[in-house]
């Protein structure tokens, strides 16, 4: 009972704004208007279950690299789903974020930018991941939509004999940098428009200012190299179109 009256109101305030979300979206008339809502409740149980068992996990090298590992997977596992699932999507996204994560977490460690314990490579990688799953979904879904809309350029250029990667070009360079957008603009604007979780978790944890600011630089620029490299592989991966892709929904 000490524990459920401690967070009844954190419930209550969570459910007042749910029910917020899909009042606005139900008198809208949008479609699946309780996403939001069932997306809060998934992400509120799958927190309360891995803050469990994080608590017993965190230090030891093992655990956390599962973590990394289960993270991974449905990462991947839901950017595939989001474009379309087969198994060259799944391969196509596994590989693009495997590469883009892969790559800046050598960076951040071997440069010492971050000092390589169990607990930061948990705190980068949760971050790092689930950033690089929003920009390979962004990728993939622009590419295919704007391949969709400029289906007659694509074909002009394809009768003039350009190759399938030539012919979609610009597209895939326009679904690049439309990904980028919300990190982009989420790091261009942090610390005036928005103070990130891990600064602001890391501060409340005790760190000082200066050392959150530090940690969530790095974290800023992980995400930014990682999402670069996944965005740009999932282009190229789609690049080569020889027939309309069908309608994303």
């Amino acid at each position: 009972m000490p524990i459920f009256a401690e967070l009844a109101p954190t419930l209550l305030g969570v459910a007042v704004l749910a029910l917020l979300a899909t009042a606005v979206l139900a008198a809208y008339r949008v479609p699946h208007r309780w996403a939001p809502a069932l997306a809060i409740l998934r992400g509120a149980a799958q927190l309360a279950i891995i803050s469990v068992v994080l608590a017993g996990v965190i230090t030891d090298p093992i655990w956390v690299a599962l973590a990394l590992l289960v993270m991974f997977g449905v990462a991947a596992a839901t950017a595939t789903h989001r474009i379309g699932w087969s198994g060259e999507h799944a391969l196509m996204m596994g590989t693009a974020m495997l590469t883009g994560v892969v790559v800046s977490f050598s960076v951040v460690f071997l440069t010492g930018a971050i000092e390589f314990s169990s607990r930061y490579a948990l705190a980068i990688g949760g971050i790092v991941i689930g950033n690089s799953m929003s920009i390979a979904t962004l990728s993939g879904r622009r590419f295919t939509e704007a391949v969709d809309d400029h289906w007659d350029e694509v074909e002009g250029w394809l009768a003039l004999g350009a190759t399938p990667r030539q012919s979609t070009l610009e597209q895939a360079r326009g679904a690049v940098y439309s990904a980028l957008i919300p990190s982009v603009d989420q790091t261009k604007t942090t610390g005036l428009v928005t103070l990130p979780g891990a600064f602001v978790g890391a501060i409340f944890g005790g760190v000082s200012p200066l050392e959150a600011g530090r940690f969530q630089v790095v974290v800023l620029a992980a995400i930014m190299a990682a999402g670069s490299i996944t965005a740009v592989m999932v282009a190229a991966w789609l690049a080569p179109v020889r027939v309309r892709p069908a309608r994303l929904r």
